[in-house]
């Protein structure tokens, strides 16, 4: 049973990927507080965002004159998949080389959940960090009540649970999730209604089986529904994975099924779409989910990259290989810091949340709480990060803005496909689905009997 839970776990944060060196404990911490003459303190059109300085004092836990303990949430030591950690490595080399924040060193603790230890190395975060920056785990939803009760601030670059997602003191910058949304609507309504409108008498879904990929399931059967697409097959598979996917593929094809919204380890469904391809069977569209965005779905894919139309939506953030001034610059501090670890759409996040955080840090000058933190942040109504992605509204994020735009898989690489990008340069923002039913409800502080006041 736990062994099942957890690979069920796994395919829902997207942890499928290898990671390479995953780092030290304490990692990321850059080489001093010294600012290089030749970097620049400036990323896509936010300026300024780390800086020299003489600070004084020690005003919140984990802040000393001369540095900021930051925790890192990532299961690596499980998956062996490095995205967060790297980020992290990235931004504070990057950060350290100009002066940190306003002359603290930032320093990255790496907070190692193994899937299953959330909880604990929440309680080591709640003794040592000042706030937790650019991670994330696939069972978040376990530390969320030992964060609150600490007063934690979390800038988190992936939310898996819907405990998570939304509670207090989480200021995410560039949400995976939204509590009580659907963040795949405006996509999944472009594939039906524009793309492939052929395809809504016979749209199908598939998904790992366990509670939590069933309610992923659940959400996307009623938002697809209300989308205008109707199901004519719902299947899960064994968390494990399948040895044949021969059943599935002709169970699939016996229906009829035009489009398929897969949840899972991008592995097997590269498997699966192997099978798809003997049996001489062509989908209109297979959603493959983002946690496919990466060169090794495209190589276990093989053929199939592009003799099936996998598609997958990148939520507003600029594709990787895009001349986006922001993600141009992000690729040159990637190739400079963590030159031989892949970039990721979650790393992508994370980096976002990184500069959120330095940013609303920086505006606090010496006197660095918590509070002033999370003010800082919440200020921030059209977060960009520079230009990497969308607005997002730090004050009100809910509801999300319904931003999308849309890869697909050829033999040589994930694409951008043209979509009629009319609210950015590259993405289009529709209005989000609201869930009908009750997926879960994030905690507050009032709940483990705590206030904004004291948060310090």
């Amino acid at each position: 049973m736990v062994i099942a839970l957890m690979a069920a776990t796994l395919l829902v944060a997207g942890c499928g990927r290898d990671g390479s060196d995953t780092g030290s404990e304490e990692g990321g911490g850059g080489g001093g507080t010294t600012a290089a003459a030749s970097a620049s303190a400036d990323f896509g059109d936010l300026s300024d965002v780390c800086q020299s300085g003489s600070p004084k004092g020690a005003p919140a836990q984990g802040v000393t004159d001369s540095q900021i303990q930051v925790g890192v949430f990532s299961d690596v030591g499980f998956t062996k998949n490095s995205e967060f950690v790297d980020a992290a490595k990235v931004f504070t080399s990057w950060c350290n080389e100009l002066g940190g924040i306003n002359g603290r060193e930032l320093v990255a603790n790496t907070r190692d959940s193994k899937l299953m230890e959330v909880r604990q190395q929440m309680i080591a975060a709640c003794r040592e960090d000042f706030a937790l920056v650019g991670g994330g785990a696939a069972l978040d939803g376990l530390g969320v009540k030992e964060r609150l009760n600490c007063t934690l601030p979390s800038f988190p670059a992936q939310i898996a649970q819907a405990q998570s997602a939304g509670a207090e003191l989480e200021i995410a910058a560039d949400p995976s999730l939204t509590v009580g949304y659907d963040p795949y609507y405006g996509f999944r309504s472009w594939l039906l209604n524009e793309a492939y409108p052929d395809s809504k008498g016979a749209v199908g879904i598939i998904n790992g089986d366990s509670p939590v990929t069933k309610v992923l399931g659940e959400q996307a059967v009623e938002s697809t529904t209300a989308a205008g697409g109707t199901f004519v097959y719902n299947d899960l598979y064994p968390a494990m994975g399948v040895s044949d996917w021969t059943p599935y593929a002709q169970a699939m094809k016996s229906k009829g099924v035009k489009g398929l919204i897969y949840y899972g380890d991008f592995k097997q469904l590269a498997k699966l779409e192997s099978v798809l391809t003997s049996i001489d069977y062509k989908l209109d569209w297979i959603d493959t989910n983002n946690n496919a965005y990466g060169g090794q779905f495209i190589e276990l894919a093989g053929t199939s990259a592009a003799e099936q139309n996998n598609y997958l939506d990148l939520g507003g953030n600029a594709p990787i290989t895009s001349d986006v001034p922001a993600m141009e610059q992000l690729n040159e501090l990637w190739e400079k810091y963590s030159p031989d670890t892949e970039m990721t759409l979650p790393a992508i996040r994370a980096f976002s949340s990184w500069l959120l955080f330095a940013k609303s840090a920086a505006a606090c000058g010496d006197d660095l709480t918590r509070a002033c933190l999370v003010e800082k942040a919440k200020s921030e109504t059209a977060w960009t990060a520079g230009g990497l992605h969308a607005p997002n509204n730090m004050l009100a994020p809910v509801p999300p803005n319904g931003c999308f735009n849309v890869e697909k898989s050829t033999a040589d690489g994930w694409e951008s496909v043209d979509i009629g990008a009319t609210d950015g340069e590259f993405y289009r923002c529709a209005q989000p689905y609201k869930y009908t039913k009750d997926y879960g409800t994030p905690l507050t502080l009032a709940d483990v009997g705590k206030s904004m006041s004291d948060v310090k």
